[in-house]
């Protein structure tokens, strides 16, 4: 931001949005500080790199208020049914969603559904419901063990914080380096290359 930022060139986006070109890092500051405003780079990877004429306190106010204001998960506790022949592509699919609402911070109660002479084999599900656990490895958690309750077998399984943790500390990565990626091949320059690119590619073919 402002004299931090040390290149040669940048291409500048000015307050209103407007396209005002490529100069020097001290004459785009001359022009923010015109308005009373700050320059803050906006797309390092780019060549050059753009920056944005902005009241950066106020934006990061901004951002800091729509944190603040998010509204919070309230942990419910979701179902999932299953029968003792379930075969693995329905289980798949039904795990799924189990990881889906352990991130989210829910509780998930997994039922296994005896029909007529199923319950003879009761061990058929829990030994559906001991697969289960194995397949969602360390996000879970047992907070019930399974027991019966009348034709259902049922166990409720919480999310281990850790885990968790961990897996949302990469989403946020990934998240973070998509969205420089699609700044570099977004921004003006990027645009501007590409344009050069096919125009010297169609005059090797001509």
């Amino acid at each position: 931001m402002n004299e931090r930022i040390r290149v040669r060139e940048i291409r500048v986006i000015g307050s209103d949005s407007e396209q005002l070109g490529v100069m020097t890092p001290e004459e785009a500051i001359v022009l923010a500080q015109e308005e009373g405003l700050d320059l803050v780079e906006v797309a390092a990877n780019s060549r050059p790199p753009v920056c944005r004429i902005m009241d950066y306190g106020k934006y990061k106010y901004e951002q800091k208020k729509k944190k603040t204001n998010r509204p919070s998960h309230s942990a419910t506790l979701k179902e999932i049914k299953l029968r003792p022949g379930t075969d693995q592509h329905d289980l798949n699919f039904k795990l799924n969603n189990v990881r889906k609402f352990l991130i989210e911070g829910d509780k998930v109660k997994v039922t296994v559904m005896f029909r007529g002479r199923e319950m003879v084999h009761k061990s058929r599900g829990r030994d559906q419901l001991e697969e289960v656990i194995k397949q969602l490895g360390s996000v879970a958690k047992m907070e019930n063990p399974p027991r019966m309750e009348g034709r259902f077998m049922s166990m409720i399984l919480i999310g281990d914080r850790e885990t968790i943790a961990e897996i949302k500390r990469a989403e946020e990565k990934e998240a973070k380096e998509a969205e420089s990626s699609d700044s570099g091949q977004n921004s003006p320059i990027a645009a501007e290359e590409k344009n050069e690119a096919h125009a010297a590619e169609t005059e090797n073919t001509q």
